[in-house]
């Protein structure tokens, strides 16, 4: 019963990776098109970010724009880095 769970959890990651990846070159077409077009895409409003940036409070504002965006770690990193550019 054990072995089945754990090779049931192995695929289950495997998917989820499998996923993952598919979505991120999804990402990057879409980025590439969007670019193509010349579309800007803002970022979402996000003046609590931009206030905690110009305190200098730059953790605290990534987990900010996490909890409004729903973003991953990373994602949220390099918004918060292009916001800080403007703020």
């Amino acid at each position: 019963m054990l072995v089945l769970a754990a090779v049931s959890a192995s695929t289950n990651r495997q998917e989820a990776r499998r996923h993952q990846v598919r979505l991120a070159l999804v990402e990057r077409k879409l980025d590439a098109l969007l670019e193509h077009l010349g579309v800007e895409v803002s970022e979402p409003h996000l003046e609590q970010v931009e206030a905690l940036l110009r305190r200098g409070r730059q953790i605290e504002a990534i987990k900010s724009y996490r909890e409004a965006t729903g973003a991953g770690l990373r994602e949220a990193k390099e918004a918060v880095d292009r916001i800080s550019g403007r703020a």
